[in-house]
């Protein structure tokens, strides 16, 4: 579970400018405790796993906003294919203005020794997605769902990434095409909605 706090919050959205440069490391950190007016000899207080805990903390803030963008849409009244492919949208609108900084996340998250944290962040995003999207099962599927929705996800990611094109077009049509597996191998077409516990 990430430790949340306001000051992390604000830390790592001040952060996410000079990550896209510098990237994440403790030098990061520091600058962005400065810039909102905290002590940067705290960093290990705030951040006490480091460069990969500001990377997992800014992750977690993009989960709870795109919940919060989701709810305050209506995705709800979509269907679930629907819901799954708008919430992944709101999720990348998020992320693209500092789509420089993810690509620096994501190469540190790449180093054998971030296995585990980048194999929680991948499951903590899925989760979020499906909870964003109304999921609310606790049967068997919740774990088939989730983890072939985590690799869409992470799929939609690394081909986003390649992509110099700031826009997400071409990223949707990526997602588009994979989505339509999920919906068959899930049957979530047919069903309309996810299934209740």
């Amino acid at each position: 579970m990430i430790e949340r706090s306001d000051i992390r919050d604000r830390a790592v959205r001040a952060m996410l400018p000079l990550a896209a440069r510098e990237g994440w490391n403790q030098g990061t950190l520091r600058a962005g405790l400065a810039a909102i007016g905290e002590d940067p000899a705290l960093a290990p207080s705030h951040f006490p796993r480091g460069a990969v805990g500001a990377v997992l903390a800014w992750f977690d803030l993009v989960n709870r906003e795109t919940e919060a963008a989701a709810a305050a849409e209506g995705v709800a009244g979509l269907r679930v294919p629907a819901r799954i492919r708008r919430v992944v949208e709101l999720r990348l609108a998020a992320l693209a203005p500092h789509k420089q900084a993810l690509r620096r996340a994501a190469s540190l998250l790449a180093l054998p020794w971030n296995a585990g944290c980048a194999a929680a962040a991948a499951g903590a995003a899925a989760d979020s997605l499906w909870h964003a999207a109304g999921d609310v099962s606790a049967d068997f599927s919740w774990y088939t769902r989730r983890a072939t929705l985590a690799a869409i996800y992470a799929a939609t990611i690394a081909w986003w990434l390649r992509d110099d094109d700031p826009g997400l077009a071409g990223a949707l049509q990526f997602l588009d095409r994979r989505l339509a597996g999920l919906a068959r191998l899930q049957g979530l077409g047919r069903r309309g909605r996810p299934r209740a516990a």
